[in-house]
């Protein structure tokens, strides 16, 4: 169904968990470009923002942009917050944000990849490659994602692929910013 930008939509948020490392091995890098994945140190916000932005834009990705600059600057300078980026052909093709601030969870914050790398077989690396890197980190026992109605249609199956089960789901409500269709609640 279309809706238009200003409407007041509701939308499903589905929490997700895995409880053990995942038995498919290390990814490696589809063929193509020469790429690499970066973990920053300290980012600076606005290239978090431009990160978000560039993936999420589509999907309604706006919370960030309510929150202060200082409060997301201490969430992303937190040591135990890492944001990896994905770069190929010289420019980023996508992100992920591992957060293990809260005890023996690590949280998958964000994961995604801008419009012009979607369909070249790197949503599958990127997920388990950060998969793998959650596990890898000390202490960890769970790791966590979440993912909604208006996110890409196909994110939800993607984590349930990768071993991923739902927990719960809450309704949520929002006012669009840009005319979409929407899959109904």
């Amino acid at each position: 169904m279309r809706h238009r930008a200003g409407e007041r939509i509701d939308y499903v948020v589905t929490f997700l968990e895995m409880d053990a490392r995942p038995a498919f091995p290390r990814p490696h890098l589809p063929a193509g470009p020469a790429a690499a994945l970066i973990g920053a140190d300290r980012p600076p916000v606005w290239y978090f923002l431009d990160l978000y932005d560039a993936v999420g834009a589509g999907y309604e990705w706006t919370d960030q942009h309510d929150r202060p600059a200082g409060e997301v600057e201490a969430f992303l300078h937190d040591p135990a917050v890492t944001l990896y980026s994905l770069i190929r052909d010289g420019w980023p093709h996508g992100f992920f944000v591992l957060d293990s601030r809260a005890p023996q969870v690590c949280d998958l914050g964000y994961f995604g990849l801008v419009p012009e790398a979607v369909g070249r077989g790197l949503g599958t690396f990127l997920l388990q490659t950060a998969l793998h890197m959650a596990w890898d980190r000390p202490g960890t026992r769970r790791v966590t994602v979440n993912t909604n109605s208006l996110d890409h249609p196909r994110a939800l199956p993607l984590y349930q692929k990768a071993g991923f089960v739902p927990v719960r789901r809450e309704t949520r409500s929002r006012v669009l910013t840009r005319d979409r269709d929407v899959i109904e609640a």
